[in-house]
């Protein structure tokens, strides 16, 4: 039994640590590890951006949106937004096919026109190659997409042409592509010696060089006409993020944080009401069981909100629903547990006999209950939009923590504090309903 009490006295002892960091850090307004909330609960604006895919070979389109939700995401930390998330989603229309959405949340911007301004319209850069078509008896110039875009660019600087004196210099944009981009500009300047390749930014042609020779090493170079002002403007964007494809702002809404800060106090108060439900139950139903059952789901809660504080996990409304649901789950499997052990004990097995066999009896319950729920927060998470990934995520983090809390921590607590006999007062505090067995 002496082992058992340590090991219950540790787990209380880091119980109450985990609670003390969690207070402690959130009544910090300083501290990094303050809960951070999603834009339901801080108020905020969400813009919905639909990718045009058009012009993107089938199998490069998830390369692409991946790319583009990366540049995004870079654009809005640069305008110093706070917690911005930045995600992506294929959502179905009206004609049944699907459609490419970029999701932009910016906690703490309720000013939609200024989200929009702060997010701006970064270039989408293009190269084509130039050739002509014939359309009756005019020949017109057309342009042949080659595959390279601003997906490829890691850096944009700003040179001048060699030769110039200072003030009459012609502003260049030298453009450096990633390895890959590297290779595929390698390939077809190899491939068209002789032929104009076009350069598209935002669509409109502002450089159409002939190819004289192969370039390797992935640097090229524009000199359309603009200013050095312009020019300068042109690699801070670029830099910022050229588009890989082109986006159109497609929907846009605000959540006040009035509405924020209400949804929180629900979801607190909807919490404790839980709680304190489940806890009243547990003991007067189960009585010692039920109370050392109330302790480890103290603890579980306060290891979630540690968790979630740590790793981060951004809290939303849904969030909170999945964190007081699994609060269910974990008292669900200290419910098998004592009425395995009831059982026990009431075909004669003494307390502590009956609590190792009841642990043992009640958990391929628990495991097979545990696991089939795992899959189902797997599947959520898997093909659920952004509000189910947040519900399903704390889901996923509250059943292994009950599954914790159940199987070792309710263990240690009982085997801690139950004699090997049920004589005097333990016959009532074992006991459990309204009659003793």
């Amino acid at each position: 039994m002496t082992r058992f009490r340590v090991a219950a006295a540790f787990a209380l002892f880091v119980g109450l640590l985990l609670a003390y960091f969690v207070w402690t850090t959130e009544a910090d307004p300083s501290s990094s590890y303050r809960f951070k909330l999603g834009l339901d609960l801080a108020g905020g604006t969400e813009l919905v951006y639909a990718a045009d895919m058009s012009q993107t070979p089938a199998g490069e389109r998830a390369d692409a949106l991946s790319a583009l939700q990366g540049v995004i995401d870079r654009r809005v930390n640069l305008f110093g937004v706070a917690e911005p998330l930045v995600q992506t989603e294929q959502a179905g229309t009206l004609s049944g096919t699907t459609e490419d959405r970029l999701i932009v949340d910016l906690p703490g911007v309720t000013d939609i026109k200024a989200a929009v301004a702060a997010l701006g319209q970064t270039p989408t850069l293009e190269f084509k190659l130039a050739t002509t078509t014939t359309v009756g008896t005019t020949t017109q110039a057309a342009f042949i997409p080659t595959g390279l875009t601003g997906r490829y660019l890691s850096s944009a600087t700003l040179g001048f042409g060699s030769g110039a004196t200072a003030g009459l210099a012609t502003p260049q944009v030298i453009l450096n592509f990633n390895s890959d981009g590297a290779e595929l500009f390698k390939k077809i300047t190899t491939e068209n010696v002789g032929q104009q390749l076009a350069i598209f930014l935002d669509g409109q042609p502002i450089s159409a060089p002939v190819i004289q020779e192969p370039i390797p090493g992935g640097q090229a170079t524009i000199t359309g006409r603009f200013t050095a002002a312009e020019a300068r403007d042109l690699v801070r964007n670029l830099n910022f993020g050229a588009l890989p494809v082109p986006i159109s702002l497609e929907s846009s809404s605000a959540v006040g944080p009035t509405l924020g800060a209400a949804a929180i106090t629900a979801g607190v108060k909807a919490g404790i009401i839980g709680f304190a439900i489940i806890a009243l139950f547990m003991i007067a139903w189960y009585r010692l069981p039920g109370l050392i059952a109330t302790v480890a789901l103290a603890e579980y809660l306060v290891f979630m909100l540690a968790i979630i504080k740590i790793i981060p996990i951004t809290l939303t409304a849904s969030g909170i629903a999945g964190l007081i649901i699994s609060l269910g789950m974990a008292v669900d499997a200290n419910v098998l547990i004592f009425e395995r052990t009831k059982e026990e004990m009431a075909l004669g097995k003494t307390p502590r006999e009956a609590v190792h066999v009841g642990f043992a009896r009640a958990w391929t319950a628990i495991r097979d209950g545990h696991l089939t729920m795992l899959i189902s927060g797997v599947i959520l998470f898997w093909l659920g939009t952004s509000i189910v990934q947040g519900f399903a995520l704390v889901f996923l983090l509250g059943v292994l923590a009950s599954f914790v809390s159940a199987v070792s921590l309710s263990r240690v607590f009982v085997l801690a504090l139950v004699p090997e006999e049920k004589t005097g007062s333990w016959k009532f505090l074992l006991g459990s309903g309204i009659k003793n067995i």
